[in-house]
């Protein structure tokens, strides 16, 4: 599977999360009634992160929102704002991804960047599913709770009247859609492995002159052009400085002083 690909797939399953993340947000249907013990009922409740509703034989529906923030349990609210948390991740990975898209080019933007980009995205796809996905099993835990409660009160007749709720169709979207951010994420993590440039290492080639550069004086001694190495001084009474003679020239020692 080519980099491209992987990079368009991820986007559209995240897409389908972040939408569905925004979808089981808004629905009402979190809890809804039990019916087991009451099949037929005139009065049909369920409730949302916002608001709680009834359904009349008739089919007339009355919602009321909840007018209140501290009257709210401290788990309800945690609910909500791990949904919400979740929301605008996946919403700014979606604007992080679409610039990061290796089918869209913008400007003079190098594989580097994009890659970075896609890394960052999927990273906020990731942190949203694992917030709906929380959200949604909090909220799940808090009806398999109180469920069990009111059924214990009722078998041990401490109420006569108990209304209890069980999962709503807002949770399965939510799992749903959490799970598919959460994949969506994975995939453009591993797309960006693909656009990732190779390093090239190149080998430096190191260019010697053919000869050395010596120039020539006329006379019989050698000047060296400052390319030769200097030569270690010799110890011995034949190696040293002549003194100059009276007529001004150097004398030098012969061959006889070094026996």
């Amino acid at each position: 599977m080519s980099t491209t690909i992987c990079q368009v797939m991820a986007f559209i399953v995240s897409s389908l999360g972040v939408a569905g993340c925004i979808v089981s947000t808004a629905m009402d249907m979190w809890s809804t009634q039990d019916l087991y013990d009451n099949p037929v009922t005139a009065v049909f409740q369920y409730q949302g992160l916002w608001r709680s509703c009834v359904r009349q034989s008739s089919g007339f529906t009355e919602c009321r929102p909840y007018f209140t923030i501290l009257g709210l349990p401290a788990m309800f609210q945690a609910v909500r704002a791990l949904m919400i948390v979740g929301i605008v991740l996946g919403i700014l990975g979606l604007f992080v991804c679409i610039f990061a898209l290796k089918c869209i080019r913008i400007g003079n933007m190098e594989d580097s960047a994009k890659a970075n980009m896609t890394l960052t995205s999927g990273i906020m796809f990731i942190v949203a599913g694992l917030c709906a996905i929380t959200g949604v099993s909090v909220f799940a835990n808090m009806l398999v709770t109180n469920f069990w409660m009111s059924t214990a009160n009722m078998y041990q007749g401490m109420q006569n009247v108990q209304n209890r709720y069980t999962f709503g169709s807002a949770l399965f979207v939510g799992w749903v859609a959490g799970g598919l951010a959460l994949v969506g994420g994975i995939m453009m993590c591993l797309a960006c492995r693909g656009l990732v440039p190779e390093e090239s290492r190149y080998k430096a080639v190191s260019y010697n002159a053919s000869g050395r550069n010596i120039s020539y004086r006329t006379g019989p001694y050698k000047v060296g052009s400052g390319y030769e190495p200097e030569t270690k001084t010799r110890k011995g009474a034949g190696y040293e400085e002549a003194a100059r003679s009276e007529d001004g020239r150097r004398s030098y020692p012969s061959k006889y002083d070094y026996v």
